[in-house]
């Protein structure tokens, strides 16, 4: 695979109920933790379901982090994608483990990027070169 980016897929179960319902933390909180894996916040988006559960992205420059909560089960599904090497989404993950409070977490790796024979990380293209083939055969 010619490797673009880290994905991380977390589960935090037996959280604190009361933050998994809370918008305004949970936005301050994924904007840390964005923030603590070296990320740059470029935008946020979150919505509050009723009766209780929240959905939040938070778009960084090197890709997102998201958020699914079901305070009724204790539980958050978390992503972190990121690209490049200056961002560590371990880090965004432990840190939510720590302020979610959660007693269970079960995290997995993935690499994200171009099938190929071989595995290797390649830089993102910039400018013109940038286009993608879709786009270039429009």
């Amino acid at each position: 695979m010619k490797i673009l980016g880290r994905h991380l897929v977390a589960e935090l179960a037996d959280c604190n109920i009361e933050f998994l319902n809370d918008l305004p933390f949970l936005e301050q909180v994924m904007k840390e933790a964005a923030r603590i894996s070296g990320a740059t916040v470029v935008k946020t988006a979150f919505h509050r379901y009723n009766p209780q559960g929240l959905s939040g992205i938070v778009v960084i420059a090197e890709s997102h982090l998201s958020i699914h909560t079901w305070p009724e089960y204790g539980y958050a599904a978390v992503d972190c994608f990121t690209c490049g090497s200056s961002v560590d989404p371990w880090k965004a993950i432990d840190y939510l483990k720590e302020v979610l409070q959660s007693k269970t977490v079960s995290a997995r790796e993935l690499n994200r990027g171009i099938p190929s024979e071989n595995d290797e990380i390649i830089a993102h293209k910039t400018g013109a070169g940038a286009v993608s083939t879709a786009a270039a055969d429009n």
